[in-house]
């Protein structure tokens, strides 16, 4: 293996000690060690000499260093002030790189496309994700609709699965749906934690997220289908009626609730688990046009 690498336990703890760094929980901080996962994750990104890549958390620069080798440009969110000396010295050695201080959650991320990157050129985020921020940070990505082919992310495992899970599932549920309704989702390859430095609590998986050009489903009100979605799945053991009863309380009464689901030939009986994502836009859509008729 080519010592030169940042991704070594041996160059990682040389870069720590020469910047006396010390890692902070509340940043969720554990770097890669390993190169061969670091080619294994470009390898499932699609990236070549023609893409951009977007990188969120670069730490010291191990996979910010494999990103620079293998795409055309990269520009990478970091929110730690004390990395970014780091980042100028380990990452010295390329001029593809464009390191912005700034919290992924508050960053205009169409702004940063348009400064950095070509007119249509491929891009793909590309990121080692600390666990206790990712659901925000993936949704707001997509949420946002930006011009980007692939979102591919080193997640906590147990995340990776419910966001890549099929009905009937124990991980499906409204975070798949959420997921699903933007992307293709696909676990790649799941990660020991020894390839991390501090090793985490948690297994970790890779999650490849595909850009749909549409969603799968035509819903009346994207934001009325997340929140009925997620009421359905309120309380996992409850049925459909109960769910849907608790969420419209006050608002609808059973005897209509029971009518929507008859009219649409939905069984309240089920469980929001047994719905795949064509009954949620159904149901969704039928109790939109109910209270906005």
């Amino acid at each position: 293996m080519d010592k030169r690498y940042i991704a070594t336990p041996i160059r990682t703890k040389e870069i720590l000690d020469k910047y006396h760094f010390t890692f902070k929980k509340s940043l969720g901080q554990n770097f890669l060690i390993d190169v061969n996962v670091l080619k294994n994750i470009i390898g499932h990104a699609g990236i070549d000499k023609t893409t951009g890549t977007i990188e969120i958390g670069p730490g010291i620069g191990a996979l910010t260093e494999q990103l620079a080798i293998h795409s055309d440009q990269v520009v990478a969110f970091e929110i730690d002030q004390r990395l970014l000396p780091i980042l100028q010295d380990t990452l010295s050695d390329f001029e593809n790189i464009n390191v912005i201080h700034e919290d992924i959650l508050k960053a205009d991320v169409q702004q940063v496309i348009e400064a950095n990157f070509k007119e249509n050129q491929p891009i793909h985020i590309v990121a080692n994700l600390p666990y206790y921020i990712t659901t925000p940070i993936l949704m707001k990505l997509l949420r946002e609709r930006l011009p980007v082919d692939s979102i591919t992310v080193m997640i906590q495992k147990e995340v990776a699965d419910r966001m890549a899970a099929k009905p009937n599932t124990k991980s499906y549920g409204s975070l798949t749906i959420a997921v699903q309704y933007y992307t293709e989702a696909k676990v790649v390859m799941n990660v020991p934690k020894t390839v991390f430095m501090p090793q985490p609590n948690v297994d970790s998986s890779i999650l490849r997220l595909v850009s749909r050009s549409e969603p799968p489903v035509q819903v009346e009100d994207e934001d009325y289908f997340f929140t009925l979605v997620q009421a359905c799945f309120a309380q996992r053991r409850k049925t459909l009626r109960n769910n849907l009863s608790s969420h419209f309380k006050d608002v609808i009464n059973k005897d209509t609730i029971n009518h929507v689901l008859e009219s649409i030939g939905i069984d309240g009986t089920r469980r929001g688990e047994s719905l795949d994502m064509q009954e949620f836009s159904i149901l969704a859509n039928a109790f939109y046009k109910l209270q906005h008729q």
